[in-house]
């Protein structure tokens, strides 16, 4: 089976953790090599994140193990990348 590069991810988690911390939670993952969380809102108990994932080797039960314990909960996968190399998407005249 081909290894999953990346994967981004829309969470929703609570306030706590903070993202310094879920974001070196995921980083100390076997197999992934960087993390990256960027909030997209905020309400009054919960924050709802995109994080992406990179690494050669990212195991998805992991990541999501990490965010579930953390209180998270993931809405949906909005991307994945596989194989032996990342490939960047490309823009075409229909975008």
């Amino acid at each position: 089976m081909a290894n999953i590069r990346r994967i981004v991810l829309d969470v929703l988690k609570p306030h706590s953790p903070g993202l310094v911390e879920l974001a070196a939670q995921l980083a100390d993952l076997k197999g992934v090599s960087g993390v990256d969380i960027s909030l997209k809102e905020m309400d009054q108990k919960v924050e709802n994140v995109k994080i992406t994932c990179e690494g050669e080797s990212i195991n998805y039960e992991e990541i999501e193990g990490v965010i579930f314990r953390n209180g998270g909960s993931i809405h949906s996968v909005d991307k994945v990348s596989a194989g032996a190399s990342l490939i960047e998407e490309v823009m075409t005249q229909q975008d």
